[in-house]
């Protein structure tokens, strides 16, 4: 087994030494957590649960296809929040980037994230070609 990182020019990366945003061995992909800062790592892409849950969730759409596959692929997800009365903002931004059955997901209230402002974090794990028919 071999243990590639993937990038994406969407996403910036993190500080060397610091995680790998995207990880593939063999066909199963992790994805760290993400957040909605913008690519200059400060500023924050919307400032509503849906708003930052639809940026995170195209910058996992960008690494997994960089790295093979497709959101379709993705079979479990772990959703940090700090207001759990956001769900159902984060629920309608997942609903546009998936189809078919949905990942195994986990919802986790947080008493908070990285950085003031930052409502939700969200990491995935997807195997590379299950969604195929």
């Amino acid at each position: 087994m071999k243990k590639e990182r993937f990038c994406s020019d969407a996403v910036r990366e993190p500080a060397d030494g610091m995680w790998s945003n995207c990880l593939r061995v063999d066909d199963l992909i992790m994805i760290s957590g993400m957040t909605a800062r913008g690519r200059d790592g400060e500023t924050l892409v919307g400032d509503t649960a849906y708003a930052q849950a639809r940026t995170v969730f195209q910058k996992i759409k960008d690494l997994v296809e960089a790295a093979g596959a497709a959101m379709d692929d993705i079979v479990k997800m772990t959703i940090f929040v700090t207001d759990m009365r956001d769900n159902a903002e984060v629920w309608k931004a997942r609903r546009e980037f998936f189809t078919g059955d949905f990942p195994a997901c986990s919802l986790v209230e947080v008493s908070a994230l990285a950085k003031p402002g930052i409502l939700l974090e969200i990491e995935a794990v997807a195997v590379a070609g299950c969604s195929a028919d």
